[in-house]
């Protein structure tokens, strides 16, 4: 089913004169008089696609010329090549290209290491293979090209992402015309997949997402979520759920825990076999878990200081409250650790020090270095969304959740796009990609200030340059052991700059800081259950003169440790939780009283 339109040599042919003639290769990099070279006049002359001319999806099904689409990306930024660079860049093609059209003529199958064509049906047709090869090294060539372009390291960095965007999506595997898998599965189903993934489309059509897990599988208070508890305080933005004790005694000094409003708390709170939450109660630990409201219009002019305000901060007095402990152990997700932390300040610069310790996990407090999350954040997008949203307004969780998706491509869209839809296949139940898709939106006040005074303006690190709640913010007056951790394959909130509130927090205190480094990612370094003891952790217990001062230091001289971190963090927890005494006997108390069981109400309300 994979027909050229023409002779391989034909193709080859009028793909490579592009590259080997010299009059060709002039005009590339010919320019205007004073004009710097431009990457799009190169890659909008190469025409023909990413893959040989007439190879239906050598870069994709029906992309007529990729490679012009690429440089129009690249164009837009108005970024300068040195000739020079791009012509060794040619030179290197050209020798690649070559060895891969010699391969093909002699019939040696192409050496090709990469998990989407790693089934046999795509050695097993030459055209395939050919295909698939000659992508990969086309997509090579692209990539090689957006990092020599010569731009200021932001741009350099959105360019990077664009490209990689375009070809990501242009891969052969992700259309039926050039997927060897999918056009065997059509065949051996006597044309059910095509039916059965085209229904798979259609329905996530109407949901405006693709799914990314079996949703059928999972049910909030029913397989997850299920950690039982109390909700023993709530108003307009969140819940408190108090979960009941499962030890003889416990720590005297209760844990608040600060999710990330992005999303919702039940990622610490999956399944019973991975679930942080049940841990932590196993541990001996009186746990609070703040459950964030999933806003509607009536929370459409919500600002960051409420969060702080009547969020974080309300939540710490019932939690001391009800506890009848003057400190609390106060915990941070994410964003979560971020408001958690403003939060702290705040009080702080009141004359109040209500942490007996502070945790955050995989937390920006410096916002230097914000991964490729970078690529969305810069003054005309940050105005862009002010003007719609600052005043009042939601930001849709649809809208964040193909934000997220968009920084893995390959694993959280086209992989379910070749098995959803090519081969008609049902995702498999994943707890985790349940939760994951079960968005939430955030109020456009809120969002909007978050973006400019962190991600843009990177304000919060500085001593008093922000006003939260009414009063200047400097988060070195927070006073108390802090456990800061992160992931080292993190994309999202990069290991090194979780590192950075080492300087932040304590600073004439340092020795109160300990930092911890997990394996994986974002989420599934931080859910990694000390019962399975998967992966491994960093640690560095250098102290004194030689306590390292910057990530690289720190990881020089780490050491590594295998299995979960978990029983790390529990011994901190310990170390700060005061006297073992008899757990409470009743869920809330001091004038708050039982709402309903656990996990709530508020978790239960979707965005879609």
């Amino acid at each position: 089913m994979n027909t050229p339109d023409a002779s391989p040599q034909m193709l080859a042919a009028s793909w490579m004169s592009q590259f080997s003639d010299p009059n060709a290769w002039q005009s590339w990099v010919k320019m205007p008089d004073g004009a710097p070279f431009n990457p799009m006049s190169a890659m909008t002359a190469m025409g023909g696609g990413m893959g040989f001319p007439g190879v239906t999806g050598a870069m994709g099904a029906g992309a007529a010329n990729p490679a012009s689409l690429v440089g129009r990306l690249l164009g837009d930024f108005g970024a300068g090549l040195a000739p020079g660079k791009l012509e060794a860049l040619r030179d290197d093609y050209l020798q690649k290209a070559a060895k891969l059209w010699q391969d093909f003529m002699t019939g040696k199958a192409p050496a090709f290491k990469d998990r989407r064509f790693s089934a046999a049906e795509w050695t097993a047709n030459p055209v395939s293979a050919f295909s698939a090869a000659s992508y990969l090294l086309n997509s090579e060539f692209l990539m090689a090209l957006a990092e020599a372009v010569e731009a200021p390291a932001r741009d350099k960095q959105k360019i990077r992402f664009a490209v990689q965007q375009v070809v990501d999506a242009l891969s052969p595997a992700n259309f039926l015309a050039t997927n060897p898998e999918a056009q065997q599965h059509l065949i051996q189903t006597n044309g059910e997949s095509l039916s059965k993934g085209l229904a798979n489309m259609l329905a996530d059509m109407q949901k405006g997402r693709i799914s990314q897990s079996d949703e059928s599988a999972f049910e909030v208070g029913r397989n997850v979520g299920i950690t039982p508890g109390t909700v023993v305080f709530e108003n307009d933005l969140f819940q408190l759920i108090q979960y009941t004790p499962a030890t003889p005694t416990v720590h005297a000094v209760p844990l608040l825990m600060v999710p990330p409003c992005i999303n919702k708390f039940y990622i610490l709170d999956l399944q019973p076999e991975n679930s942080l939450v049940r841990y932590l109660v196993e541990q001996g630990n009186t746990v609070f878990m703040m459950s964030w409201r999933n806003p509607d219009q009536g929370m459409a002019g919500v600002t960051w200081d409420d969060y702080v305000e009547r969020g974080a901060i309300q939540a710490l007095d019932v939690a001391r409250t009800i506890s009848g402990q003057e400190k609390v152990n106060v915990f941070g997700f994410c964003v979560g650790g971020t408001i958690a932390a403003t939060a702290l300040a705040v009080q702080a610069k009141r004359g109040q020090h209500p942490a007996a310790s502070l945790s955050l996990f995989t937390t920006l407090l410096d916002f230097s270095d914000t991964g490729v999350l970078g690529v969305f954040v810069d003054e005309t997008q940050v105005a862009m969304r002010e003007q719609k949203l600052a005043r009042g307004g939601l930001m849709p969780g649809r809208d964040l959740a193909t934000t997220f998706s968009s920084l893995r491509p390959n694993d959280l869209v086209w992989n379910y796009v070749q098995q959803n839809y090519l081969k008609g296949k049902t995702p498999p139940g994943f707890d985790l990609l349940y939760w994951n898709a079960d968005s939430t939106n955030l109020p456009g006040p809120m969002y909007c200030w978050y973006l400019r005074n962190t991600y843009l303006e990177n304000k919060l690190k500085t001593p008093n340059a922000l006003t939260v709640a009414g009063v200047p913010v400097d988060l070195g007056l927070i006073d108390c052991p802090t456990f800061l951790y992160g992931s080292r394959e993190d994309h999202i909130v990069p290991w090194e700059a979780a590192f950075e509130s080492m300087r932040l927090l304590n600073p004439k205190n340092t020795k109160a800081n300990r930092f911890v480094l997990g394996a994986s990612g974002h989420i599934a370094g931080v859910i990694n259950p000390a019962s399975k003891n998967k992966r491994s952790y960093w640690v560095n217990e250098a102290g004194g003169r030689s306590r390292p001062k910057s990530a690289a230091d720190w990881m020089a001289g780490a050491t590594e440790k295998k299995g979960s971190w978990w029983p790390e963090w529990a011994k901190f927890l310990a170390e700060n939780g005061g006297d073992d005494v008899a757990p409470p006997a009743e869920p809330g108390g001091a004038g708050c009283g039982v709402i309903e069981a656990a996990p709530g109400r508020y978790v239960k309300a979707r965005a879609d």
